[in-house]
């Protein structure tokens, strides 16, 4: 009994040790596989409830013990994971996109926002469930059902590489396709001794008690959502955060690479930024971005704006003093009430000396014809939009930039009117 114990902090221990080495283990290792797996069986061997004395299922008192790290550990992992997405849903929904087209189910694209905002929830949901032991039989449940998918869904990935980066911690830790896995691989087997030991997860409270308390935790966290996504994050984890002095010199030349796929050939090809066709709205309906790297740089911030001569004129953007510069991922997506508020912040901007640009994915064709009905769309550039939607998240946005510091950015909702709007240039 005490040998089995004894061998399920053993377990504890290593999974909380594999955590630690993902961080070294990017690619695939055959070695570290093997160890988790092992580690994988002996969770089950010692919290199986069928191996009779040995098991240690047998003492109640310090089998409680191991269930509370568990319960403690997991819990804390999808707290974790669902505060990291839940500041960010629409990266999440991006994210979603992708595999959505991965997996040829792009009917769901429509609801989006919608899975995306849920499938937090349910994470954060069984996550404040275990480490509050509210409901603990149903978390275990829902942990099981989230992990099963989550496991499958990144062996493939590392397998196959077909979405990079799952987003499991949003942006704020980026992991590739195997540390995903690997991670996994290290939750399930913190989660075995829970579902195999379920029915010892008790809490004192009637069910009534525990279904008002999962209510309120349900309430808060997507209040939490909704907030963050007609807000902007509360707590932003890229590269044009406020604060962020973005035109640090580099250390050297960055150079990025796009890869795209054909849609319908499935054929692959990687392209130097920004020399790929971005504009061609007719070859970006064909080709769907893949992933992208870097090399060199010390700076990156991959972002590459273009004026319609195809000059690049990321410098000037983060080399000015007082730049307002507008951002969309699809101008179709701009109501007439938003385009009201931009007219009067970019003629109170100019009246102040204010530089107003806009950063836009269409194509200069149809800027072009928006131009006759807003005449003050003066300085428009392009980017890619993939590179737009992580300067803010909403559609459209507005950032001020000093000189390359990000000194404030707004969602539509948000931006600046009336005193507000003259108080930021006081």
């Amino acid at each position: 009994m005490k040998k089995n114990i004894v061998l399920s902090w053993v377990s504890i221990g290593v999974a909380i040790a594999s955590a630690v080495g993902i961080y070294f283990l990017p690619s695939f290792s055959l070695l570290f596989l093997i160890v988790l797996i092992a580690n994988l069986l002996l969770a089950v061997f010692c919290s199986f409830p069928h191996f009779g004395r040995d098991s240690v299922v047998a003492s109640k008192a310090k089998q409680s013990g191991v269930l509370v790290a568990c319960r403690m550990l997991v819990g804390a992992l999808f707290i974790f994971s669902s505060f990291t997405k839940g500041v960010d849903p629409l990266g999440t929904k991006y994210k979603m996109l992708d595999y959505f087209a991965v997996y040829g189910i792009t009917w769901l694209n429509v609801i989006a926002l919608i899975l995306a905002m849920l499938m937090i929830l349910a994470e954060f949901l069984v996550g404040i469930c275990l480490i509050t032991n509210v409901f603990p039989r149903l978390a275990v449940l829902g942990a099981t059902l989230l992990m099963i998918f989550f496991t499958i869904t990144t062996l493939f990935d590392a397998l196959y590489d077909l979405v990079p980066d799952c987003g499991c911690f949003g942006t704020a830790v980026k992991m590739s396709n195997w540390q995903t896995f690997y991670k996994n691989l290290v939750i399930d087997a913190v989660l075995i001794p829970l579902i195999l030991n379920n029915k010892q997860l008790k809490n004192r409270l009637t069910w009534r008690g525990q279904f008002v308390i999962g209510c309120v935790y349900a309430l808060a966290f997507m209040g939490f959502e909704i907030y963050n996504y007609r807000h902007l994050p509360v707590v932003d984890f890229m590269n044009w955060k406020v604060g962020k002095q973005l035109n640090a010199e580099p250390v050297e030349e960055t150079r990025i690479y796009l890869t795209y796929r054909n849609k319908t050939t499935g054929e692959t090809q990687e392209y130097l930024s920004p020399n790929y066709p971005w504009n061609d709205s007719v070859w970006m309906s064909q080709w769907e971005f893949v992933e992208q790297r870097t090399e060199g740089g010390g700076n990156y911030l991959g972002f590459t704006a273009l004026d319609e001569d195809g000059n690049d004129v990321t410098d000037m953007i983060l080399n000015t003093e007082n730049l307002l510069m507008f951002t969309s991922n699809d101008l179709n997506g701009v109501t007439k009430e938003e385009w009201e508020k931009i007219r009067n912040i970019t003629e109170t901007a100019e009246k102040h000396d204010f530089t107003v640009v806009w950063t836009v994915a269409n194509v200069p064709e149809y800027v072009e014809t928006l131009r006759e009905k807003y005449d003050f769309l003066y300085e428009v550039y392009f980017a890619d939009e993939l590179e737009i939607k992580t300067i803010v998240r909403f559609n459209p946005g507005l950032i001020w930039l000093d000189d390359g510091l990000v000194k404030d950015k707004w969602s539509a909702i948000d931006f600046p009117q009336g005193k507000k709007l003259e108080m930021l240039f006081k």
